[in-house]
């Protein structure tokens, strides 16, 4: 199996967790925080689609991200500046949580250009150079690698907020 197909198959399988993890949640539960400061479902699913295309659109790729070039900030009414992270407590408290269709519509638009990016890769593009502060110069299997687990690790936090408020398995 190459590489690209590895990445492909496990971010086949995250999108699957990331859908089965929302499946059904209302508005109000992609909302809830479990205290000041702590992340809603929405924030970190918008988070989460943020990233990716910061990662691979403009890090990997060199090329405007999903949010700018399809005008998604307009769609999720939203600051063109807004990147989705690094937070103050006050930032995450007033986070504007869109409705989940809306994000799932962002967070598979880039998913679709990261697919359609991985498809071009040889196995020599994973070992291509890319400088990303504050880690400096990596190469872009680590980049991969880094869209990956950064997902994982987040679809596991979303699985943790949905068990908080609906009890296990449900």
């Amino acid at each position: 199996m190459e590489i690209r197909e590895y990445v492909q198959m496990e971010l086949d399988g995250l999108k699957r967790s990331m859908s089965r993890v929302l499946k059904g949640l209302t508005q109000s539960e992609l909302m809830w925080r479990p205290a000041c400061g702590c992340n809603s479902i929405g924030l970190i699913l918008f988070h989460t689609a943020r990233s990716e295309d910061q990662f691979v659109q403009a890090r990997l790729q060199g090329r405007p991200q999903v949010w700018e070039s399809e005008k998604w900030f307009t769609k999720l009414n939203m600051a063109e500046s807004e990147a989705g992270g690094h937070y103050t407590v006050d930032q995450v408290n007033a986070f504007p949580v869109p409705d989940v269709k809306d994000l799932m519509a962002y967070y598979d638009a880039v998913r679709a250009r990261t697919t359609e990016y991985l498809k071009t890769l040889t196995p020599d593009s994973f070992e291509r150079k890319i400088t990303m502060p504050p880690f400096g110069e990596l190469a872009a299997a680590m980049m991969w690698n880094i869209v990956v687990t950064h997902t994982a690790q987040h679809v596991g936090e979303i699985s943790y907020l949905r068990g908080l408020q609906r009890g296990m398995d449900k």
